[in-house]
């Protein structure tokens, strides 16, 4: 649990820095909104392609050597940072970000599944949550070292004159070569740690390998059966979908929307400390949640929260200045729970495809690729207020699936997909 804590805050932390990055990058190449969210698109594709490979390569490898593998992929993607800021190259930045979160994707393949069968089924949610707290650690402090390494050049305004403007977007570029590289190292020394620290032994790890022995054609059977005819794992396919991408449309769009004269008004750089309240709150709310729902039941949990974040998002909707500031970052706190909770619900009664389900859940965080460039088309046309609409939608189905969409259906009922 203890490595898995640090795992979860290192990936919190490089998810968030895109938050920070985006108008960064987007004043570097004088990009549009829509282009912009490419960076979005590259980062969460990544869990569209790798997670179902990466799931049936943890159930042959093991949790222990997917880590590993995750760590140093990650890596790979955060050193390439390196000559993308060099070189003053979005398509090479575009490509970092998809070989970063490919590591990601791996580590969440293998992390999720892992923590959740560390201990007792019915506190799965509980620990899930937890360790999720400390990923929100990461996203929280990630704004705060974004704003002083990467937008502080932001808030200074450059003469007109053709060398200044070139020079000035040369130190925009290299600043961020210093954290990216300093990462990459961290990446590796903890894959490295990671690789000599010996695994608990889990029930699924033993099965895994007999079930390695099994013919290919009867494991697909097995699995098209218990995974994807389970409803409620389906349909916590779309709630993961739905919940991230409704929490990155809010991050992603967060410094700009802070920035605007009728909201806030603030300079970039502020801006971005205060996305730290957005993702602060997630961290308040996810050691809070850990404890409530040992208690209360998740799904109960999981509708209230959905149902408020739709409503502060509506209040933002329909106002502007404080309200609408204050309103907007206090979704944070309700998003809290989303994640593990879906994830735990979806994959119960999975039992040995516990990490074929992983990775399916996993592909859905795609939707972290395709919201927030549907949202940044809607802001290059009606503006990045309005555009918020994305959100609310993902957070009725959220309460959708805590009070129907979460119930188990055996496979052998009438009500079963067949």
């Amino acid at each position: 649990m203890i490595s898995m804590i640090f795992l979860f805050f290192m990936f919190g932390f490089l998810t968030c820095l895109n938050d920070v990055l985006i108008p960064h990058l987007r004043s570097l190449f004088d990009l549009s909104y829509t282009k912009v969210m490419l960076v979005q698109f590259c980062f969460f594709f990544a869990f569209f392609v790798g997670s179902i490979p990466f799931g049936k390569l943890v159930h042959s490898i093991g949790f222990k050597a997917g880590i590993v593998g995750g760590l140093c992929l990650a890596g790979v993607g955060a050193a390439l940072f390196y000559p993308a800021a060099g070189w003053q190259s979005f398509p090479v930045f575009l490509g970092a970000f998809f070989t970063l979160a490919l590591g990601i994707t791996l580590l969440q393949v293998a992390a999720n599944p892992y923590v959740a069968i560390l201990g007792p089924q019915k506190s799965a949610e509980s620990r899930l949550t937890l360790v999720q707290a400390f990923n929100s650690l990461g996203t929280t402090l990630a704004p705060l070292a974004g704003s002083v390494l990467l937008l502080k050049g932001l808030d200074t305004q450059v003469p007109s004159a053709a060398s200044i403007k070139i020079q000035h977007r040369l130190s925009q570029a290299t600043a961020i070569q210093g954290p990216y590289l300093i990462l990459s190292i961290l990446l590796f020394a903890l894959a490295f740690i990671n690789f000599l620290y010996p695994f608990a032994e889990t029930s699924a790890s033993r099965n895994s390998e007999r079930r390695s022995e099994d013919s290919h054609s009867g494991e697909l059977q097995a699995l098209k059966r218990k995974v994807l005819r389970s409803r409620h794992l389906v349909l916590g396919v779309i709630g993961i979908f739905a919940y991230v991408g409704g929490e990155v449309c809010i991050g992603s769009f967060l410094v700009s929307f802070l920035s605007d004269p009728t909201i806030a008004g603030f300079s970039a750089s502020k801006a971005a400390q205060y996305v730290s309240l957005y993702w602060g709150g997630a961290m308040v709310g996810r050691f809070l949640g850990s404890w409530l729902m040992t208690w209360i039941s998740p799904s109960r949990v999981l509708a209230f929260n959905g149902g408020m974040a739709a409503l502060l998002v509506i209040i933002t909707l329909f106002s502007t200045g404080q309200v609408a500031m204050v309103s907007i970052l206090a979704v944070g706190l309700f998003n809290s729970i989303m994640f593990p909770t879906i994830f735990s619900l979806a994959i119960q009664d999975m039992g040995d495809y516990a990490a074929d389900a992983s990775g399916l859940l996993c592909t859905a965080i795609v939707g972290g690729a395709v919201l927030p460039l549907l949202q940044g088309t809607l802001a290059d046309y009606i503006g990045v207020h309005y555009a918020f609409i994305i959100p609310v939608v993902c957070y009725f189905y959220i309460v959708f699936y805590a009070l129907n969409g979460s119930r188990v259906v055996p496979l052998n009922s009438a009500n079963a997909p067949a």
